[in-house]
């Protein structure tokens, strides 16, 4: 991996992970809503990151923030109901987000794309992984502290 180093993303203003689509099957706390465990990897490296702001990138509910209640869905990218570029602008103006630097955006290139329509200055350190174990390793990586990330 090149880019910049692990130290360079240490406390970003703000994370995004990406929900999961393995959930609670009752309303919950968004923070304890996926029980999937990209997810979760996700999550560890994003606390490790120590940022100032931790948001999930729901394809449902847009940026729940962690102790917001939601139900839990099957809503896939691009599907009717999903979460647009649209609505994540409007609600990281709401929640007065929309200006925060640095940016990490953890996820696939689906999650990082939306992520990417209101913070195009967002770092992905998983950009460029080819497939799950690799974006696995990368998120072990961060947590452990020995990641050099992506763009």
């Amino acid at each position: 991996m090149t880019a910049y180093e692990h130290a360079d993303c240490l406390g970003p203003e703000l994370v995004v992970i990406p929900c999961g689509s393995r959930t609670l099957g009752w309303p919950a706390r968004a923070a304890d809503m996926y029980l999937g465990s990209y997810h979760r990897a996700c999550r560890r490296a994003a606390e490790t990151l120590q940022p100032e702001r931790l948001l999930i990138l729901s394809t449902r509910y847009g940026l729940p923030d962690l102790d917001d209640v939601i139900e839990p869905y099957d809503t896939p990218h691009g599907t009717a109901g999903s979460t647009t570029a649209r609505l994540l602008l409007e609600q990281a103006t709401e929640r007065n987000v929309v200006h925060l630097d640095p940016v990490v955006a953890l996820g696939d290139a689906r999650h990082t794309a939306l992520v990417h329509t209101v913070w195009p200055h967002g770092r992905t350190p998983l950009a460029g992984t080819r497939g799950m174990g690799e974006q696995m390793a990368c998120l072990a990586a961060i947590r452990e502290g020995q990641a050099r990330h992506r763009g």
